[in-house]
């Protein structure tokens, strides 16, 4: 299905470029945007364009989109650029700015870049589909760590509820024999 997707995209793009003729941005970003809210969606995910969020420096900024869960938990995000644009120094101005670097794609129509922790974990052209799917797929299977850790500590209190409902069980039980008025 998501190869189906990124056939799709080169597809879309494809015609958005030969109709509109145009190589802007706010034009050719429209087919990776349809990509994102695909995949998102087989992960129950919404997509949000021109999320907004405050900065560590406390300055708004809106994000070409963003990916959220149903709670509104920011999973990922996605800027455009220009494919005339110098992505590299596209990537560094939004660090200084302090677009997130947790789990987010900057692409052009010729390139998409994955950085995720603070680093740049993956660098594809649009134009191999083995290439993209990883990147995709590496960007959706991401977790943050504060997800992961609640993840975790649900899975332990889970594998340790059954002990504790035995206990409290055990504790009523012990208090009703030996406590009237408890009882």
């Amino acid at each position: 299905m998501s190869r189906h997707l990124i056939n799709e995209y080169r597809a879309d793009l494809d015609r958005l470029r030969a109709v509109s003729g145009s190589r802007r941005e706010s034009v050719l970003r429209e087919a990776f945007k349809d990509l994102l809210k695909g995949w998102g969606r087989t992960n129950d995910l919404l997509f949000v364009p021109e999320h907004d969020i405050v900065t560590p420096q406390k300055n708004r900024i809106y994000l070409d989109g963003a990916l959220l869960h149903a709670l509104r938990v920011p999973f990922g995000y996605w800027e455009a650029k220009d494919a005339d644009d110098d992505l590299d120094a596209e990537i560094a101005a939004k660090t200084r700015k302090g677009y997130p670097r947790d789990n987010i794609i900057y692409s052009d129509d010729h390139t998409a870049v994955l950085l995720q922790d603070g680093r740049e974990v993956s660098r594809v052209s649009m134009e191999d589909t083995e290439a993209l799917y990883g990147l995709m797929d590496r960007f959706f299977s991401h977790e943050r760590q504060e997800i992961a850790d609640f993840n975790k500590a649900v899975r332990q209190f889970a594998q340790d509820l059954p002990a504790v409902l035995e206990a409290l069980r055990d504790l009523i039980a012990k208090k009703l024999i030996g406590s009237p008025a408890f009882a």
